[in-house]
């Protein structure tokens, strides 16, 4: 594959001045190290080690520096992503095989480069490592002073490279050319250093009391609002959805994403954006210049000027649609979400209903890189076939027509698409005929449809042998149409990771949805809101019950303020309250399991009556629910 720097776009070979990418990575390794060993040194561990009892006076110090929550984290979820802008160009260079941090001879074979690879995405996480681990440590005051610095440094860089490659003689073209290639990531830099600045500041105010500091929580804020909204009774006279909100999105209070999919889709975008002003370099040099070089034939001017238009006009196409795709991800996302809270599987193959632990927990190391590259691959894939699509239907359709060609275009595509057309029309026909004819009439005046029941049955004998052999002759061209229909929409939606592009029963072959389902999966296992609130529940009563226990111990005088008798009344209402809206508990409760050998009178009338109750809410439940048209992604 062509990288940007041996395509020349890349300002690294063209100015003698500027500071190679390789150098810099290099040199960015130190400053980023003693970062990260200061941070491990304030960091503490909760368990000691042997090297503790060997070294007392680490005191349990250099603990394990992570850089984000990558599963159930949900604050300050856009500054990492600017952090993840800020290594977008790095990642885009090691997508294109090119910038690697040290070069490799050419007499390597070719097993070692994936090696290769690695060793240099293990230096690029390591170098980008800072930017992170100072958001996400409890040190505030460290993190965010060496975060500012290291922000800096790499601003200073980063203008310095862009500065001191141009001169008096560069043209206007080429500086706008750079300023256009470098701000997103000049814009993620300047935004962390603000990130971090903000952080020193409140910070400090904590420190000199001015403000308080936020207690911590398990859980958060919209997990929290959900779980009030489903014990919420819901209103009859709900207001119906818009358009915008049943066919593109609607916004929801009570859910937000995780930091992990902010990031990726940052990337995704920042990475779509480099893409195309890598494509329209290209296609500006070759287009547009090279036939003032060269010395294109006037003869070819026509068919150069069709390649020009196509080519850009698919590239605006294949821009739009990669990017509704990333945003659509976010939103079949939330969807596959709500439903697994709902214990709505029926959308998913039955095979992945239970995937195995293992590979959901290497699904979310795996997703947003796989994301990533699905997008940026999509992207090129579709621009390509696209642009031969626009190709064909040009010297196809229209370059006949503004010629006055438009007989010979009709006795060209005419015969192929009358074939089609006559192919589909007698098999609607074949149905309009077994409607009228072959089935039974309605048994109830409301129904839709007439029933599954043939009528006739002679005439349909005649009429299923005669059309046998047409039949025949017709499946060819269905099979043809579902050929060329798998390839037009396999290759549309190559960058769907949500979406398989297998058969049904070969969803297993298709890695990147096997790695959205398991993603997925640990998200629903790890961040399901009403599993959440009890663990907050049940954190939160055992810390109240050793202050109780401690304050007890401390004054025997002290009495509870609430008697036994209340505790016991106002718990037996809750569960009483609970059974009713959740009628299957009565079953699972501790006494029925235990006595379930033995078949009295009254354990079969609780039955009995748990599963009435049971029924009659599942009836309840289906008859108001609708599935809105937004539902399938």
């Amino acid at each position: 594959m062509t990288s940007p720097t041996e395509a020349g776009i890349s300002a690294d070979e063209e100015c003698d001045q500027g500071i190679p990418v390789y150098l810099l990575l290099h040199l960015s390794l130190v400053p980023a190290v003693l970062i990260v060993g200061v941070l491990s040194f304030l960091q503490k561990r909760t368990q000691r080690l042997a090297v503790d009892h060997r070294l007392p006076f680490l005191q349990g110090r250099f603990g394990v520096v992570i850089p984000l929550d990558t599963v159930g984290s949900f604050k300050n979820r856009w500054s990492y992503g600017f952090a993840f802008g800020a290594v977008s160009t790095a990642i885009v260079h090691l997508f294109f095989e090119g910038d690697r941090p040290f070069s490799v001879p050419s007499s390597v074979p070719a097993f070692v480069y994936p090696f290769v690879y690695l060793i240099a995405a293990l230096e690029i996480g390591l170098v980008y490592f800072p930017f992170f681990a100072c958001l996400s440590t409890p040190h505030r005051m460290a993190g965010s002073v060496m975060g500012i610095l290291y922000s800096a440094f790499w601003i200073t860089v980063t203008v310095w490279d862009t500065v001191t490659c141009l001169d008096n003689t560069t043209p206007f073209s080429e500086i706008y050319e750079e300023v256009i290639t470098n701000w997103p990531q000049m814009l993620s830099l300047i935004f962390l250093a603000g990130r971090y600045l903000y952080i020193l500041v409140k910070d400090v105010q904590m420190r000199l009391q001015k403000e308080p500091e936020n207690p911590a929580e398990f859980i958060e804020q919209h997990h929290l609002l959900h779980v009030k909204m489903l014990l919420r009774k819901t209103s009859k006279h709900s207001k119906p959805l818009s358009w915008f909100q049943r066919r593109v999105y609607d916004w929801d209070p009570y859910f937000k994403f995780p930091c992990r999919m902010i990031g990726t889709v940052i990337i995704s975008l920042i990475g779509l954006y480099m893409l195309t002003v890598i494509d329209f370099r290209l296609s500006h040099a070759v287009l547009y210049q090279e036939n003032t070089t060269f010395g294109i034939p006037a003869w070819l001017d026509e068919d150069l000027d069709v390649a020009k238009k196509c080519w850009l006009v698919t590239s605006i196409s294949a821009s739009l649609n990669s990017v509704a795709y990333t945003f659509h991800v976010l939103v079949c996302y939330r969807k596959h979400l709500k439903r697994l809270w709902k214990g709505q599987k029926g959308f998913l193959p039955e095979r992945f209903h239970h995937p195995k632990s293992a590979v959901s927990v290497a699904s979310i190391a795996r997703y947003s890189g796989w994301q990533i590259a699905f997008t940026l691959w999509g992207y090129m894939i579709a621009r390509l076939v696209q642009f031969i699509l626009a190709l064909v239907l040009a010297y196809g359709v229209i370059l006949p027509l503004m010629h006055g060609k438009f007989l010979d275009m009709l006795n060209t595509w005419g015969t192929t698409l009358l074939t089609f057309v006559i192919a589909i029309g007698l098999r609607k026909v074949q149905e309009f005929l077994v409607l009228v004819f072959f089935l039974q009439d309605k048994m109830c005046p409301s129904d839709e449809e007439k029933p599954l029941a043939l009528n006739n049955r002679k005439a349909f004998h005649c009429f299923n042998y005669f059309f046998f052999f047409y039949n025949v002759v017709m499946g060819f061209t269905s099979c043809i149409m579902r050929l060329l229909l798998s390839m037009a929409f396999g290759t549309w939606l190559v960058s769907r990771i949500d979406q398989t592009v297998m058969q049904r029963g070969l969803e297993r072959i298709d890695a990147g949805y096997c790695t959205w389902i398991g993603m997925i999966f640990a998200d629903h296992y790890h961040n399901h809101p009403v599993m959440v609130c009890f663990c907050q529940m049940l954190i939160s009563n055992t810390q109240e019950r050793h202050k109780s226990e401690y304050s007890t111990l401390n004054s025997p005088l002290q009495v509870f303020s609430e008697s036994p008798v209340n505790r016991r009344a106002r718990s037996r209402w809750t569960l009483a309250y609970t059974l009713l809206r959740n009628p299957p508990l009565i079953l699972l409760r501790k006494h029925h399991l235990t006595s379930s050998s033995s078949s009295s009178p009254l354990q079969s009338d609780t039955m009995v009556h748990a599963f009435v109750l049971a029924s009659q809410k599942q009836s309840c439940q289906t008859s108001k629910i609708t599935i809105p048209a937004e539902e399938d992604c």
